[in-house]
């Protein structure tokens, strides 16, 4: 592995000395502070700080092995879901083999919950965890690159500025993960596109493909590389997304001038956000393996929006935005949340909806709309 060792996830081997780090951190300390005592941390956070790191302490105690802390990891988030989702479900599993490595390649709507769904999805039914890609524009500090490293995140450079650098970086890319897929067997994760799809709008970037291809034989087809590659769509479907007033103020920005800076550790704040806020009833779909005879990468990108947009499951506030939007109602039916929405909580699902709209303002009120209405435009088209 001492060719990927800028990019990949740490080993057992490096898990205890980055915990011994991480306990002494000041910067993830003083943030464990703000999120568990947000009222007393700015008076009293040099009484709260000792008591953090040392709580920190007991509970890493011990842990000397990535799978012992994805362990600890999922029982926070167990709790997480008891406390932020009404309903969790899965469907299309029972059809891959846990035996048998796979890359995942989902709509991208939260940074941190997508691959943390699929991980829970795999973890509860017997299947190993992903490795995780995540973009190294989010490791804006330290700690946040070892939390993401121990977690089995693997970097994607995006901070290369020329055209040779850029190319580099996505070939270092591509070979460890056709590594990790035929040589270690292991499972792992990427978005189907560059950032998150804000406006609802889920769409398979064909650079993504290519640069998964890079890798290639030159001898080989890409059919059959693709088919090597055991490539799986998944849809995940969020019936509220906690990040849907950020999202709707970026695009309205962008819409006016062209143009968004984001501010500094913007994309930390939106992982926290989405990890804490409510996000009502959640879908994980599994598509099939990619099968087919592709002659482009545009094609196995068109196969893989076909399957995420025939499995994604709708929410009520997917139709009841789409009714807001256009003044037409459809027929097409919700998923895990069916009873949901033929009952009397269709009255609260607009009041909640409603209560969203209230966050942005008027100007913005299609945009938001539009973040829920736009899964059901994809399935309409």
């Amino acid at each position: 592995m001492s060719n990927f060792d800028d990019i990949r996830p740490y080993n057992d081997s490096e898990v205890r000395p980055a915990l011994d780090r991480l306990v002494k951190d000041p910067e993830l300390i003083n943030a464990l502070c703000r999120l568990r005592f947000p009222k007393a941390a700015s008076g009293m956070g040099w009484l709260l700080k000792p008591l953090v790191s040392k709580a920190l302490q007991r509970q890493l105690h011990g842990i000397d092995s990535v799978a012992g802390l994805q362990q600890l990891v999922s029982g926070y988030l167990d709790r997480m879901m008891q406390k932020r989702v009404d309903h969790f479900s899965i469907s299309g599993l029972d059809k891959l083999d846990p035996d048998k490595p796979y890359l995942f390649i989902s709509n991208h709507r939260d940074i941190a919950m997508d691959p943390a769904f699929i991980n829970w999805a795999l973890h509860s039914n017997g299947y190993d965890t992903v490795r995780i890609a995540i973009g190294d524009n989010l490791l804006t500090k330290p700690y946040v690159s070892d939390l993401m490293r121990l977690n089995k995140s693997f970097i994607v450079n995006r901070s290369a500025e020329t055209n040779r650098e850029k190319f580099k970086a996505s070939k270092h890319l591509s070979a460890y993960m056709h590594h990790s897929i035929v040589e270690e067997k292991s499972n792992l994760w990427i978005a189907q596109r560059e950032g998150r799809a804000k406006d609802g709008r889920d769409a398979t970037n064909a650079a993504v493909i290519s640069m998964l291809a890079l890798s290639k034989p030159k001898a080989m087809s890409l059919t059959d590389y693709i088919g090597e590659s055991n490539i799986v769509p998944v849809a995940i479907s969020y019936e509220w997304d906690p990040c849907d007033a950020a999202k709707t103020n970026e695009l309205h920005t962008l819409q006016q001038t062209g143009n968004y800076e984001k501010s500094e550790h913007e994309d930390v704040a939106s992982i926290a956000a989405g990890i804490a806020g409510d996000k009502g009833s959640v879908h994980v779909a599994f598509g099939d393996v990619l099968a087919g005879e592709y002659e482009s990468t545009d094609q196995v990108a068109a196969e893989i929006d076909r399957q995420i947009w025939d499995n994604y499951v709708l929410h009520p506030s997917n139709l009841l935005a789409y009714e807001m939007l256009t003044g037409k109602a459809s027929d097409l039916p919700v998923g895990a949340s069916q009873e949901a929405f033929d009952s009397e909580n269709f009255h609260a699902q607009k009041l909640a909806l409603m209560a969203r709209l209230c966050k942005v303002d008027d100007l913005q009120r299609d945009i938001l709309l539009g973040i829920y209405a736009n899964p059901v435009i994809a399935k309409l088209s």
